[in-house]
């Protein structure tokens, strides 16, 4: 087993996956998360210059005219230019030049490429990430984005992954992350639908990341694209990324995780 493959089986451990939870979890409610953005912890003249050059070119013929479509496009822009791959563990910006060359990025990457797009765009966005309680050692999680789109006075869940919005009774206006989970909880039919022609739902990746009855979401809290961007720059990949976060913990200036919906302590159950 060659070193990278070692350190990335030490990375997903399940010892590693609960500790983390342990360390980062904190219970919430609803009102509580209302107003919490990646906006307040991340300033548009932090992002860094390449995103600046790509968002001109993703918007290169114009941009659309309310928050929703603003998203949709640059969702469509990002799925139909990154091919996936590989997780990484490197500053944003040198994230998506390898994101766009086609070497590498999972769901977290997308998500965290997509809030400082967002940010760039005077878009309200937060991230959010689900797992299983109780604890299911065969499911790694899935990240997602959820923005704020100022016409329908409401936030909006989108998987830029998959370029798809959830829905209730109709089509016009999608759900939020507390809208989808309250419904499913309630046994209501919710149903998704992708906005990118090239993109069609994939029944299986849906039921498997939202719609399992064992999973909880939790909400992606004081990530500072900045701070991190500074600590990888100057320490991959002599230091392993799990150490990188555990010294952020310690001087809190780590990321952490808000359940409005469930007692996290379920997680370990």
């Amino acid at each position: 087993m060659s070193f990278k493959k070692i350190l990335w089986t030490f990375k997903r451990h399940p010892f590693l996956y609960l500790t983390r939870f342990r360390l980062l979890s904190k219970n919430s409610n609803v009102s509580e998360i209302e107003d919490f953005t990646y906006n307040y912890v991340n300033d548009k003249a932090d992002i860094p210059e390449y995103f600046h050059q790509v968002n001109t070119s993703v918007f290169s013929d114009g941009k659309p005219d309310t928050d929703l479509e603003v998203v949709k496009k640059l969702s469509n822009w990002l799925a139909n230019n990154i091919k996936g791959g590989p997780g990484l563990s490197v500053p944003s910006d040198e994230a998506l030049k390898i994101m766009l060359e086609g070497k590498g990025g999972v769901c977290s990457d997308i998500v965290q490429v997509f809030n400082n797009f967002c940010v760039i765009n005077g878009i309200k966005v937060r991230e959010w990430g689900v797992t299983r309680a109780p604890f299911n050692k065969e499911y790694g999680g899935h990240s997602f984005n959820e923005v704020f789109c100022e016409e329908l006075n409401k936030w909006v869940l989108i998987d830029v992954s998959y370029c798809t919005l959830f829905y209730y009774e109709d089509e016009t206006t999608p759900l939020s992350v507390i809208e989808l989970y309250q419904l499913l909880r309630e046994h209501k039919n919710v149903h998704y639908k992708s906005f990118n022609e090239a993109k069609t739902p994939d029944k299986e990746s849906v039921d498997k990341n939202y719609l399992n009855p064992d999973t909880i979401p939790f909400l992606i809290c004081n990530y500072s694209n900045k701070t991190y961007d500074s600590f990888l720059k100057y320490s991959r990949p002599l230091v392993p990324i799990f150490m990188i976060h555990f010294v952020l913990f310690t001087i809190s200036k780590s990321y952490y995780y808000k359940f409005p919906l469930d007692d996290y302590k379920k997680i370990f159950s």
